[in-house]
């Protein structure tokens, strides 16, 4: 069973139990990196004390609490999934996926069964619907501020609302419940969309299944549409062995590729005859299509084009990178570890023909050198000695280390000792919050904005949980850049390299996509500061008319040698002529990608600008979620539970990173103020946990549950108080409401 935040460190204070980790990742598993906040473990009194005496009470819950345990069992014994489906299309990188989990409440009493998923965090979620008995509740998008007080009404009276959370890197989880009458049939059904992003050369559909057991009827199927052609398709798990791998069926042509899996439930078995299955973790399909054209491929479709804009062979950009590295004592012992082995490993992939700096910075501003060097062999040699000395020390001055990198990159241009057609960026690496120096975010973001002058790019790394990773976001929005958060494990190196291999070979810079303006209304953004090798620019727009023969598209850059430009008309696509024996295809995929699109880049400038700006960005994101049934942060999707009537409402959320920042600090001053207000809880029995910790079925996860009240509040617990299980009842709801 899977507990909330606010449950598990409710729980862990109530056992006074030891907090063991309150992180964002599981180093034993990076690939997923749940969020495993108080996992909790009882401690239990010393048998060599000879003044501890059971009594009779602590004898009595203890059976009691065995007793709970056993009924959870049972009960989720009664619980029988028929099967589970992931039904996926793709597009033209626009990816539908239908997730559906059929099941039956066996028992002879009504069952509260949660339903979980993994989806990617960039999708996002268009329909959430429940078939019980031939009844279908679906979901309703409304405005998160209305939809505000349902769910305040439905925390305060016990139920549990739905939450879309991130519980990984790439991952997130939906999550609800619902109370199921005994001998019911049950089928939930989830529909979520997103844009594929080409990184390193290929797009990536990622499927997390942990079945938990064996499923009679399992199935995952992709299909994949791709008009401009199909180079490659590769599928990998990280749970079948290469000889199971066979299990998957896989057809390539031309223009489209055809995915499925379908294990027997003997084939899901671990061994013959048990329960367990071979089924948990990740199934990855990764593909790139045919790339020829220098102008890309331009789909004009239902009323809307989409330009897919990558052009082959390339050479590259020169760029101009200063490192600012952290040093601060936070980073010590692992961390710092991990960033001398990555830098080593970055150093060494810098080209000869670009130019590099190192700043290190605690509390105080360190150089290697005092301007850029050319990244010749022996320099790289120098730099890499230097790095491995890197020790942490003292406090944190973000502020006066960006500044500095930005002062070397302006006189190294005033200088002229780089070249004219070359990148510059700052690659900045940092675990924690500013402390020394100037320490207000906004001052810090305005100070970089008014240096860079919107002539570098800034790129941000943040390491590990303590970092304002909003912060850093939006400073590199501002600056041209992106920000990417590193997740604390054994393969952080890793994922350091990574990035950095995302934005280490400039392609194009300025890249202008221009198309005829009395043809297009309401075109997604058009101009970024580079193309990045393996990237890929999507811009897309309404149509005023259908007519591909006066469609002309223009796209201007600057090279390393010339400037870029080529021209070129649009292909006018029939998608019914094309795949005339597809039964299915969502046909309006061109609108909803353009939506998709316009709603994303509209939420990425909803904290950068004039508030004038912020305003119109939030307004207009909201209406074209309201109006395609997107769940973002700015909407909600109400399900009315079919045993609680339409007054008492399901909700779901989309969090994004700041919320759940917030939601994190406020859990830590919960625990800080329950613990001040009961110093004695060390004598507080042991809380009734009464079902099991977690019982998942398949990307769709199925299992039974108590209510919050059996759960939270056991009858038998004693407080110091009386008035305890009134204020744990209302710093539960309090805690709820902003999880």
């Amino acid at each position: 069973m899977s507990f909330s935040r606010a449950e598990r460190l409710l729980n862990a204070i109530a056992d006074d139990s030891e907090i063991e980790d309150l992180s964002d990742g599981e180093e034993n598993d990076p690939a997923v990196g749940e969020i495993v906040l108080c996992e909790a473990t009882v401690e239990q009194p010393d048998d060599s004390d000879s003044d501890y005496q059971p009594d009779a009470a602590h004898i009595n819950e203890d059976t009691e609490v065995s007793h709970n345990i056993n009924d959870s069992i049972l009960r989720m014994m009664m619980v029988e999934v028929h099967s589970v489906k992931v039904d996926c299309t793709v597009t033209s990188r626009f990816a539908h996926t239908v997730m559906t989990s059929k099941a039956l409440n066996k028992a002879n009493s009504a069952q509260e069964i949660f339903f979980e998923v993994e989806l990617p965090k960039t999708a996002f979620i268009r329909n959430f619907s429940m078939e019980i008995e031939g009844q279908v509740f679906v979901g309703e998008v409304k405005e998160k501020e209305k939809a505000k007080k349902q769910y305040e009404k439905a925390v305060s009276s016990g139920q549990t609302a739905g939450l879309v959370k991130a519980s990984g890197r790439k991952m997130e989880t939906f999550s609800v419940s619902v109370n199921i009458a005994a001998k019911c049939n049950m089928t939930f059904i989830l529909t979520y969309e997103e844009l594929l992003q080409r990184k390193l050369g290929q797009y990536e559909i990622l499927t997390q299944i942990k079945p938990k057991q064996p499923v009679q009827d399992f199935q995952i199927v992709v299909d994949i549409y791709e008009p401009q052609g199909i180079a490659f398709a590769d599928i990998s798990t990280t749970f079948l062995t290469n000889e199971l791998l066979s299990l998957v069926e896989e057809t390539v042509t031309d223009s489209k590729a055809h995915i499925s899996f379908s294990p027997t439930l003997e084939q899901q078995r671990k061994c013959p005859g048990c329960e367990e299955t071979i089924i948990d973790g990740d199934f990855i399909i990764k593909y790139d299509v045919k790339r020829e054209e220098s102008l890309g491929e331009i789909q004009m479709v239902n009323g809307y084009f989409v330009h897919f804009f990558a052009p082959p062979n390339l050479p590259r950009v020169p760029k101009n990178v200063v490192f600012v590295i952290d040093r601060s004592g936070s980073m010590s012992g692992k961390k710092i570890e991990q960033t001398r082995e990555a830098l080593e490993a970055i150093l060494k992939d810098l080209y000869e023909e670009d130019h590099f700096a190192l700043i290190l910075f605690d509390s105080s501003i360190v150089t290697w050198k005092n301007s850029l060097t050319k990244a010749t062999e022996e320099n790289v040699s120098k730099a890499i000695a230097y790095v491995r000395k890197l020790s942490d020390r003292g406090a944190t001055n973000i502020n006066n280390a960006v500044l500095r990198a930005v002062d070397m990159l302006v006189k190294e241009r005033e200088d002229r000792s780089i070249p004219e057609r070359s990148a510059d960026m700052i690659i900045l690496l940092t675990d924690g919050m500013p402390n020394s120096g100037e320490s207000h975010l906004p001052t810090i973001q305005k100070n970089v904005h008014a240096a860079t002058k919107g002539k570098m790019s800034m790129f941000c790394l943040g390491f590990g949980n303590d970092v304002d990773y909003s912060f850093l976001d939006v400073m590199c929005r501002q600056n041209k850049g992106l920000a990417r958060r590193i997740f604390e494990g054994s393969d952080a190196t890793l994922q350091l390299q990574g990035f950095y291999e995302e934005v280490s070979s400039p392609l194009l810079l300025e890249v202008d996509l221009r198309y005829p303006e009395n043809a297009v209304v309401f075109l997604t953004k058009n101009h970024y500061s580079q193309l990045f090798n393996g990237s890929e620019i999507v811009v897309a727009g309404r149509l005023t008319n259908d007519d591909p023969d006066n469609f002309l598209v223009e796209v201007f850059a600057v090279g390393p040698e010339k400037d870029f430009l080529v021209q070129g008309k649009a292909n006018n696509l029939n998608l019914d002529q094309i795949y005339t024996e597809q039964e299915y295809m969502f046909g309006d995929f061109s609108e909803r990608l353009w939506a998709y699109l316009t709603i994303q880049q509209l939420m990425e400038n909803s904290d950068i600008g004039t508030q004038q700006e912020k305003d119109a960005a939030k307004a207009k994101a909201l209406e074209l979620s309201l109006r395609y049934s997107f769940v973002t942060p700015l909407t909600s999707m109400v399900v009315t539970k079919p045993e609680d009537g339409p007054g008492s409402p399901l909700i779901a959320d989309k969090l994004t990173e700041a919320a759940t920042r917030a939601t994190d600090a406020f859990i830590v001053l919960l625990f800080l103020t329950l613990t001040l207000l009961h110093p004695a809880r060390s004598h507080l029995p042991p809380a009734q946990h009464t079902g099991p910790r977690d019982l998942g079925l398949a990307g769709a996860f199925i299992h039974p549950s108590p209510r919050p009240s059996e759960l939270l509040i056991p009858s038998s617990w004693h407080p110091v108080t009386e008035e305890w299980p009134v204020q744990r009842a209302r710093l539960e709801q309090d805690t709820e409401r902003l999880l």
